[in-house]
C-alpha cells in the first residue's frame, strides 16, 4: 500500500471546500478499507492567496482530523499551476505519490482508485482524461478542444483532453522539481520527464457551488504559456510570412515599373493606404509575438522564487 496525498489548490473557494472535504475523506476511507491506500492518507488543500475565508475553513478542517486535512497558505496567488507545484513538492516530502484535482471536484473523484491500480501495474503518471464535457459551458467545450488542436499543430507534446488531474509517484515529482522554469506549464512539462504513464477516463461533473475562478484571461495566460514555452513555430511562421512580403514586394515593384513604363500608373489612394496598413498590421503582429518570447526569458533569467509559503499545517 502507498501513502497518497490528494493535492487541491483552492483559490477563493469557501462555497465548496467543506463539502469536497467530506467527499475527499470518504474516499480515503474507501479505498484504505480497500487495501489500496494507508490510511493515514490525506488531503492537502493549497490556498493561493485567496480573499474569502478559504484558509480560516482549511484550518478549520485541519483542527478538527490533522490526519487527514493538511494545510498550505501561499503568502499571495502565484497561481494555479505553482500552487499546484507547490503542493506536490510539499506532499512528496511524506508521501508516496500524488494526485492533483482542483477543490470543486468536477473530475471524477473514483477514477483515483483506478490510478493507484495503474500504479500498483507500473505506471508512474496517469492522466485523467476528459472523456465528457457536457458540464462544462459550450464556449469552455469548444477553446478547450481549439486550444488541445493549435498545440498538437505548433508540436506542443500534450495528452489531448487532459488537464491538471493526474496520478504522480514520488519520483517523477521530484524529477518535475528539476524543472525550474517560470513560465509553468505542467500539462507539457510532464510528458517530458518520461516515465511510463498511462491514462484512465473522467467524466466532468457539475460545479457544485459557486463559480469557477479560472476567468477568460487566466486561460490565455496559461495558453499562451503552453505555447511560448514549448514550441518556436510562430517565430517561424513570421519568418515565412515575412519571405511571402518580400516576393509579393518584389511582384508589386515589378507592375509598378510595368505600369510606369507603359503609361497605364494609376495614382489610387484606396490601394496605397490599404497596403500600408495591412503590411503595418502585420510589422506589429510580428513585434508582437517576438516580444512575447522577449518577455518570457525577461521573467525566465530573473529567477525569483515561483511562490513563498506563509504558513504550513502538515
Amino acid at each position: 500500500m502507498i501513502r497518497l496525498a490528494i493535492v487541491c489548490p483552492c483559490y477563493n473557494e469557501e462555497a465548496v471546500i467543506e463539502n469536497s472535504a467530506e467527499q475527499l475523506r470518504g474516499l480515503i476511507a474507501r479505498l484504505s478499507a480497500e487495501g489500496k491506500i494507508t490510511a493515514d492518507s490525506y488531503v492537502l488543500l493549497v490556498n493561493d492567496g485567496s480573499r474569502d475565508r478559504t484558509w480560516q475553513l482549511i484550518k478549520k478542517l485541519h483542527e478538527s482530523d490533522a490526519t487527514h486535512f493538511k494545510g498550505l497558505d501561499l503568502a499571495h496567488n502565484a497561481g494555479h499551476q505553482k500552487a499546484i507545484l507547490a503542493g506536490m513538492l510539499t506532499a512528496v516530502e511524506t508521501a508516496d505519490a500524488v494526485v492533483t484535482i482542483d477543490v470543486d471536484l468536477q473530475d471524477d473523484i473514483e477514477a483515483i482508485g483506478k490510478m493507484v491500480d495503474a500504479y500498483e501495474q507500473g505506471y508512474d503518471v496517469v492522466y485523467g482524461v476528459k472523456v465528457s464535457r457536457k458540464a462544462d459551458p459550450a464556449m469552455k467545450r469548444l477553446t478547450a478542444v481549439a486550444f488541445y488542436k493549435l498545440q498538437r499543430k505548433l508540436g506542443v507534446e500534450t495528452v489531448y483532453n487532459h488537464a491538471d488531474f493526474r496520478f504522480m509517484s514520488r519520483r517523477v515529482v521530484e524529477e518535475l522539481a528539476r524543472y525550474e522554469e517560470r513560465n509553468l506549464f505542467l500539462r507539457g512539462i510532464i510528458p517530458l520527464i518520461g516515465f511510463r504513464s498511462t491514462t484512465v477516463d473522467d467524466v466532468i461533473g457539475e460545479r457544485q457551488a459557486g463559480e469557477s475562478k479560472y476567468t477568460v484571461s487566466k486561460m490565455l495566460t496559461l495558453a499562451l504559456n503552453g505555447i511560448t514555452s514549448f514550441s518556436v513555430k510562430p517565430i517561424y511562421s513570421i519568418l515565412s510570412t515575412g519571405l511571402v512580403f518580400v516576393f509579393v514586394a518584389i511582384g508589386i515593384g515589378l507592375y509598378v515599373m510595368w505600369s510606369l513604363f507603359t503609361g497605364t500608373a494609376e495614382h489610387g489612394w484606396a490601394s496605397l493606404m490599404l497596403s500600408i496598413w495591412f503590411v503595418g498590421g502585420m510589422i506589429l503582429l510580428a513585434i508582437g509575438v517576438v516580444g512575447l518570447y522577449v518577455g518570457r526569458i525577461f521573467i525566465e533569467v530573473k529567477r525569483r522564487p515561483m511562490y513563498h509559503i506563509s504558513e504550513k499545517l502538515m
